[in-house]
């Protein structure tokens, strides 16, 4: 049923009806589902971890749909960090140089091939 057809069959006085419905019982729906999931999820992790390490919870779980779209620096620090963490180098101008347009200054024996490219005719 599309939300024309729901809208058009249901007044505002049942919908808020269900709205209170769900406050009370919890969500309805596809969203329910990702609880469930996230209950097992956490269950099997807590079971399955060992007694000095700490407990997950529900939370850690669940899926965030509402979050901000990432923008490409967002995306950049996160590759920047797993970069590091996996003992990668960062060919990229120190303090956030996007499109790596520099050589580090340490790093002469690799010579730019970008300035040695020929003008196109």
């Amino acid at each position: 049923m599309t939300v024309a057809e729901m809208l058009a069959r249901i007044d505002s006085r049942e919908i808020t009806a269900w709205a209170a419905y769900e406050q009370v019982h919890g969500p309805l729906g596809p969203v329910r589902g990702d609880y469930h999931a996230a209950l097992i999820a956490a269950t099997i992790t807590n079971m399955m971890a060992g007694k000095k390490s700490g407990r997950r919870k529900l939370s850690d779980f669940l899926l965030e749909w509402d979050r901000r779209p990432q923008t490409w620096e967002d995306q950049l620090s996160q590759v920047r960090t797993i970069n590091r963490a996996m003992g990668g180098t960062d060919n990229t101008r120190a303090g956030g140089g996007d499109r790596g347009e520099q050589q580090p200054a340490g790093d002469a024996a690799r010579p730019d091939r970008r300035r040695r490219r020929r003008p196109r005719a």
